[in-house]
């Protein structure tokens, strides 16, 4: 399952199998409230359940699609991690976001039918892919589901505003505070600790995406563990104070925040 792939994209049909040779099914999906599947009805999730293909899993450095792909499938991430980006025109790489589990790829190329980004594991990889013209037509025969969708393409719209925001005005150690902040929340939702965990993603990675520099991020860190309100083993992070981390991504000075932190401890 876990064989080596080259650079090219998994789209084609020999490369991914039907999800009824595996005993997980989206009924007893751990990811099945962050899903497609959230809200609907089992005998709604079995009809969807049959249009699921498992795509198989991706080394890291292996691609998902590339920017200009067919758009053919949406993508729900099972397991690892993402990374999405573009090329500029001068022929640099623009990361755009992280995808984590239960996290959705691909719902921005419904417009033009072509895929605008390129995505690549960051980790070995496993997605389930759903045919989008199959996904249309199950729609039409359940409400639900078309709901699901639009409440999914909506929290997409949301995820790209706070990372406007995140790149807006923000001074660096801000940016950084809210990374974490956000990181943290997401791997909360899917039950691992909000306080203890391992970047998949390097440090210039992080600095591509906040628009950075690599130093920077690393001075951050260090500054940041040097206070006390992280702890750092090389990709693991261990947040020791989250009031006082929070507090940093709305800008609050440190020194007022930990008096804050101080009186809330009284």
């Amino acid at each position: 399952m876990q064989s080596h792939h080259s650079e090219a994209s998994v789209t084609s049909t020999h490369q991914i199998f039907d999800i009824s040779k595996f005993k997980v099914s989206c009924g007893n999906c751990s990811l099945a409230e962050l899903c497609l599947p959230w809200g609907l009805k089992l005998e709604d999730i079995n009809e969807l359940e049959k249009i699921i293909k498992r795509v198989r899993p991706l080394q890291r450095g292996d691609y998902l699609f590339h920017s200009g792909d067919k758009f053919q499938q949406v993508y729900a991430v099972r397991s690892g991690a993402i990374k999405a980006y573009r090329t500029t025109e001068e022929g640099n790489e623009q990361i755009l976001g992280f995808y984590l589990p239960g996290e959705l790829l691909g719902l921005d190329a419904i417009d033009t039918e072509r895929h605008v980004c390129t995505t690549v594991a960051l980790e070995t990889s496993s997605f389930c892919a759903v045919p989008f013209n199959r996904l249309e037509e199950l729609c039409q025969q359940i409400p639900g589901l078309q709901h699901q969708i639009y409440r999914l393409m909506s929290r997409e719209l949301s995820s790209e505003n706070q990372s406007l925001l995140l790149l807006g005005k923000k001074s660096a150690e801000e940016k950084i505070a809210t990374f974490l902040v956000n990181l943290s929340s997401r791997l909360h939702v899917l039950g691992y600790s909000a306080t203890e965990f391992r970047l998949p993603m390097s440090r210039q990675e992080i600095g591509n995406y906040l628009g950075l520099t690599v130093e920077t991020v690393s001075r951050i860190f260090s500054r940041l563990q040097k206070d006390k309100l992280i702890v750092i083993d090389r990709k693991l992070i261990k947040i020791v104070n989250e009031p006082l981390i929070r507090s940093m991504c709305t800008g609050i000075k440190e020194s007022s925040a930990k008096s804050q932190t101080a009186a809330g401890s009284q």
